[in-house]
């Protein structure tokens, strides 16, 4: 059996069939890509999956890309995700990306931006300690 068989099959066993979209990927990639879903996405890493599909529905949303909105959407809830996380992730997403824009189009000196970040977090992390 080639890799790609076998990589199938491994799909078939994992999800109960192999989706079109994984079926579609090139001979040369799939042994590769599932194993960046299996070991990275689906499996148990640093980051919790509830909150790794969180992160992939926020990218999702910035990309907008209807077929990964759907898909992490699903799989954080199955993760259980509830709906104040799912719209707090694509809330957090729309907040980063427009600052992002505005501090690019402002021309924010970067280094400058670094030392005043510091600077919130220390001053957060003084008021906690302090409560």
């Amino acid at each position: 059996m080639d890799g790609k068989q076998e990589t199938l099959k491994d799909i078939e066993q994992t999800l109960g069939f192999v989706p079109q979209w994984l079926a579609l990927v090139p001979d040369s990639a799939i042994e590769v890509e599932w194993g960046l879903i299996k070991g990275r996405e689906m499996a148990e890493t640093a980051i919790p999956n509830k909150y790794k599909e969180l992160i992939g529905l926020g990218v999702a949303a910035q990309m907008q890309c209807p077929y990964s909105v759907v898909f992490h959407t699903e799989v954080a809830r199955l993760c259980g995700a509830t709906e104040e996380e799912l719209e707090e992730a694509v809330g957090m997403a729309k907040l980063t990306a427009g600052w992002g824009a505005y501090f690019q189009g402002m021309q924010v000196d970067m280094e400058q931006f670094r030392r005043e970040a510091k600077e919130v977090c220390d001053a957060i992390a003084a008021k906690q300690k302090a409560a």
